[in-house]
């Protein structure tokens, strides 16, 4: 029953590779005869699995979707995977309850030698503190989201852009990416009214019915979804991953006090009490206040509107030192 059950493991694992197998090459790959390939075809079928059997001269085998869910098999290490990625789900995200769940599930159903591997993987993912009040995505809004970008469908939605504003004038938008961005969930769509591409909080949608014709994908910006996203939440135009406004300064620190609090700025060792810091921000005026943030001298190699920035900070640091001047009485 043992070596039944191996050899069934490791025909279902060849028939997930998405691609025809006819019966002697299945038989090959598993060292048995084209007879037990049929029977092991359909004890699988019995279980659940949809495989199809395909025309042709040599006839053969494939793996489809099926209208249910069939009992799931999985090698020891796919098994330990799938709990190591269950619990990094179940941190309080969008589906974490039923991570939880499944996790649970999961774990009492396995042999101890691989409950204890995961035992000893167990995962705690911290969320930061700006997480903690992250609004809570519907599932079925992104079950629904999910279907019109794989329709190529146009989609209309109401859409908040603010806790206390009101929503828009219903928008209309060709959808084309679901991503998460530091623990929210974004639709990346191209607005049909505004003629440019723009980036929606999920948990501010509202998708309207019924949905509107089919489209035709157009390209995104920078080639792909992560190079757009990382440009425009950098304040770019979407076809860089540069920050708009990078400058360079010499900081009076060593450069190992300096490197845990540059972010993905490039810190470089001067000497023992000097560093230089290259850095990125969305604009000059935020870029100078980042480095402000370091308790030390400050050197601006370049470029001028950095020092500009600098200057304008000064500035407006001085005038609100100064006591406020009442009415002449």
């Amino acid at each position: 029953m043992h070596k039944t059950s191996s050899r069934l493991l490791a025909l279902l694992s060849l028939l997930q590779t998405h691609r025809d197998w006819s019966g002697d090459d299945l038989a090959e790959r598993l060292s048995i005869t084209s007879r037990t390939v049929r029977r092991d075809i359909d004890r699988l079928r019995e279980l659940g699995y949809p495989i199809r059997t395909v025309k042709g001269p040599a006839g053969g085998y494939r793996l489809e979707a099926g209208t249910r869910m069939p009992p799931m098999l999985f090698d020891d290490e796919q098994a330990v995977a799938l709990a190591v990625a269950l619990q990094t789900a179940a941190t309080g995200t969008t589906g974490a309850e039923d991570a939880s769940r499944a996790l649970a599930t999961l774990r009492q159903v396995m042999p101890p030698r691989l409950r204890h591997r995961v035992g000893l993987l167990r995962v705690t993912a911290v969320r930061p503190p700006a997480a903690g009040d992250t609004p809570q995505v519907d599932a079925q809004v992104l079950t629904n989201l999910s279907h019109v970008i794989h329709a190529r469908e146009e989609l209309r939605l109401d859409y908040t852009p603010g806790p206390s504003a009101s929503a828009d004038n219903p928008r209309r938008v060709q959808p084309h990416h679901l991503v998460i961005w530091r623990h929210r969930w974004y639709l990346v769509a191209w607005d049909l009214d505004r003629e440019d591409w723009r980036t929606f909080r999920v948990d501010r949608i509202h998708p309207r019915t019924p949905t509107g014709p089919r489209f035709t994908p157009r390209e995104l910006p920078g080639g792909n979804v992560s190079t757009f996203i990382t440009s425009r939440f950098r304040g770019n135009d979407g076809t860089t991953t540069d920050w708009p406004c990078l400058g360079e300064v010499i900081l009076h620190l060593p450069a190992a006090d300096v490197a845990p609090f540059s972010q993905d700025g490039i810190v470089e060792e001067l000497g023992p009490h000097h560093c230089r810091l290259t850095l990125g921000s969305w604009s000059w005026t935020g870029l100078a206040a980042t480095i402000g943030c370091f308790d030390t001298d400050i050197e601006v190699i370049g470029p001028p509107q950095l020092t500009t920035a600098f200057a304008d900070l000064a500035a407006r640091y001085a005038r609100a030192t100064r006591p406020e001047i009442g009415p002449t009485p």
